[in-house]
């Protein structure tokens, strides 16, 4: 089958449904929160000061975000969706979910060998991670 318009569907077209709405808007959200993160430690780092308590709740949020696109993301490809894509198909899985884990799972281990400036390490994971989830999002709506 041809490759559809942007936002649609190669093997099944994607209807209006609840859980595709829902992998969209958070596919916009989750780039933009963690180059927010990697502001905000750039902004920190600049000024040779800790970011501070918010900045670990917003870790904290983007990590479960990151968790809830990835199973909703799932539930999608276990429904027979896929993503529009002009090259591999995986490459979105990889870019959107595979490549932040492994990415994450890194920095917390290294940040905990880090005292004082674990934050730092955070920082960096988040522009590395803002990276992965922007190039995802571009697989996710057929822009390769």
């Amino acid at each position: 089958m041809p490759p559809g318009p942007v936002g649609v569907c190669s093997r099944r077209p994607v209807t209006s449904g609840l859980v595709s709405e829902l992998h969209r808007y958070i596919a916009f959200s989750i780039p933009t929160g963690w180059a927010l993160l990697a502001l905000w430690a750039l902004v920190s780092f600049v000024r040779n000061k800790p970011p501070g308590d918010r900045f670990w709740t917003l870790l904290g949020v983007l990590q479960v975000a990151l968790g809830v696109q990835a199973l909703v993301g799932l539930g999608l490809l276990l429904s027979g969706r896929e993503p529009p894509s002009n090259g591999p198909v995986w490459l979105h899985y990889a870019y959107g979910a595979l490549f932040p884990v492994v990415v994450l799972v890194a920095a917390h281990r290294f940040a905990r060998r880090q005292e004082g400036i674990s934050w730092v390490v955070f920082g960096v994971a988040a522009f590395v991670i803002f990276g992965l989830t922007f190039r995802a999002l571009q697989t996710g709506l057929g822009i390769d």
